[in-house]
C-alpha cells in the first residue's frame, strides 16, 4: 500500500492550507507562552525568596547555569521541582483530585514517603 492510498496526500496539503497553518502557528504560540509562564514561575519563586540564580545554586550544590537551565525547562521531574522549592526555602504540594475526592501530597517529603504512607486528605 502506497503512503497516498493511506492519506498522504491529504496530509502533504494540510500545511499549505492557509486555516490550518494558522491554527498549528496559534497552537504553538500558545505553547510557547505556557513555557514562558512556567519558566516565569519558577523565577517568580526563586525572587520571592529574594535569592537570585546564583545563592540557589549554592543551595542545591549546582552551578548557577544550572539554576538558568531549570528555570528553562518545561518538563521537570517532582523530585527536582521539590528540591528547587525546598532550596528556595518554599513549601509546596501536590493535589490530585480522583473521583472528587481531593488527595494532598506534601512535595517536601517526596524522597521520604513509601508506597505504605497514606496522602494527607
Amino acid at each position: 500500500m502506497k503512503l497516498e492510498d493511506k492519506g498522504g496526500q491529504r496530509l502533504r496539503r494540510k500545511p499549505a492550507d492557509p486555516d490550518h497553518a494558522h491554527r498549528v502557528a496559534e497552537i504553538r504560540e500558545g505553547m510557547r507562552e505556557m513555557d514562558r509562564v512556567y519558566a516565569m514561575n519558577l523565577a517568580m519563586i526563586r525572587k520571592a525568596a529574594q535569592l537570585t540564580q546564583e545563592d540557589l545554586a549554592a543551595r542545591l550544590g549546582k552551578r548557577q547555569a544550572a539554576v538558568s537551565k531549570l528555570e528553562r525547562q518545561n518538563d521537570l521531574l517532582l523530585s527536582t521541582l521539590a528540591s528547587y522549592i525546598h532550596a528556595a526555602g518554599a513549601e509546596a504540594e501536590l493535589v490530585v483530585i480522583v473521583g472528587g475526592k481531593e488527595l494532598r501530597y506534601d512535595l517536601g517529603q517526596l524522597g521520604t514517603v513509601d508506597d505504605s504512607v497514606a496522602p494527607t486528605s
